[in-house]
């Protein structure tokens, strides 16, 4: 192979050339295209820049960073509870995930205790962010390849658990819901009602999904054999969560590694074997089944009770101490203006989020601001695997496999 004199009228990524065969009849085929990092089929600011042989990818690169807002270093420079504002911003479509997963971070750190309640409560958001998550996911993926039907059915379900998280927490989007040592405030009365009420509604609403496209013709050609990635390559590659598991690798950490109270949950696994768009989208879709069993079970057990630890190092004051006491203006005004103390040393914690595995590393040398913070998104490592998950395929069904795989340019460029 050789390289070729062709110039694309942009730049190449370095090290990305032109190759061309002098004993390929069709070699005047060969083209250059720059996909991205504005295009309604790459799911935020990413780029793509293929080389393709007619409509067949040969080569590409995948490039991000056109959003990058420094958050780990952000996690560096603000205190421990000012922190949580910015974890909604990662998977902006399971902001609560993010919020619970960072909390108990620092808890862990500053060994604190939660009460029941409100961990009930936690798990509770998290499962309304991950059917939140794969509802836009498998939609938004049947709107890339034509199926807009199939989108609507899921969107007036998510409007409707965003109406739920509303109730809960006072916002749809980001949510910053959850408090190291508790929760922003309690549930209301009757969530567990309207909760239940939503489940029983949703999974009519996933079963007349499931009948419109699972098996529809079109719809499995366009997804069946499409943007494999087996076992190995998902190992390689550091793949987890719902790609991971439909490529055969039987692994979810709230039943592997569980936290919280997922080891007295019922649930199962949903695992795949062939790694294609279609095994994506019906373990997604089985996931969605098994989230709303678990968050049926939750609301059986969501008992009376505290929602704040009893620590008095991060309890903020109650507005009626903080209004007639002195000591509580002083200790609200300290709590938010300067922070809590966190004692030295380093914790992580990992969740099975709805796109994989999320995680929060956090080193302390003392005071109210971490000393180093990392954040372990599951994007990172599925966008790395794009290019050898394409090579070979038709440039439409690129578009198939990126959105099978979910990519959050807020968790990638984070």
């Amino acid at each position: 192979m050789a390289t070729s004199n062709i110039k694309p009228n942009f730049n190449l990524p370095k090290g990305f050339q032109i190759e061309h065969d002098p004993d390929d009849l069709w070699e005047d085929s060969r083209v250059i295209v720059n996909i991205g990092p504005t295009h309604p089929a790459m799911h935020g600011a990413l780029r793509m820049v293929a080389q393709l042989n007619g409509e067949t990818i040969e080569k590409s690169y995948c490039e991000f960073g056109y959003t990058h807002r420094a958050k780990e270093k952000l996690g560096e420079n603000r205190t421990y509870h000012n922190f949580i504002v910015y974890t909604d911003r990662l998977n902006y479509c399971s902001a609560l995930i993010n919020n619970v997963t960072y909390v108990r971070a620092v808890e862990k750190l500053m060994g604190i205790e939660v009460p029941e309640r409100c961990i009930w409560i936690r798990m509770i958001a998290c499962e309304l962010s991950r059917v939140i998550d794969h509802l836009i996911c498998v939609g938004i993926n049947a709107v890339d390849i034509g199926a807009f039907s199939f989108f609507l059915y899921g969107f007036h379900q998510r409007e409707e658990a965003y109406t739920l998280i509303e109730k809960l927490c006072g916002a749809r989007l980001t949510t910053s819901y959850t408090r190291v040592g508790g929760l922003m405030h309690d549930a209301p009365d009757g969530f567990d009602r309207e909760l239940k009420a939503w489940v029983s509604k949703t999974r009519s609403v996933i079963q007349q999904m499931d009948k419109l496209l699972t098996s529809n013709k079109i719809w499995r050609n366009r997804t069946v054999g499409i943007g494999v990635f087996n076992k190995e390559d998902c190992i390689k590659y550091s793949f987890s969560g719902p790609v991971a598991r439909a490529a055969g690798i039987d692994l979810d950490l709230r039943r592997d590694e569980p936290c919280m109270y997922y080891k007295d949950i019922e649930f199962d696994v949903p695992v795949g074997k062939n790694g294609d768009v279609f095994d994506r989208y019906m373990v997604r879709l089985s996931e969605i089944r098994q989230s709303l069993n678990i968050l049926a079970q939750c609301a059986d057990r969501l008992k009376k009770g505290p929602i704040w630890s009893e620590d008095k190092r991060v309890r903020i004051p109650d507005k009626d101490v903080v209004y007639n006491t002195m000591e509580g203006l002083i200790h609200h005004f300290k709590f938010f203006m300067k922070g809590f103390d966190v004692p030295p040393g380093e914790a992580y914690t990992t969740f099975e989020a709805a796109n994989g595995e999320l995680g929060f590393y956090i080193v302390s040398k003392g005071g109210p601001q971490a000393h180093r913070m990392r954040i372990r998104g599951p994007s990172v490592y599925h966008f790395q695997g794009l290019s050898p998950m394409v090579q070979g395929s038709k440039i439409a069904d690129m578009v198939a496999a990126l959105g099978s795989i979910n990519i959050i340019a807020g968790e990638l460029d984070r």
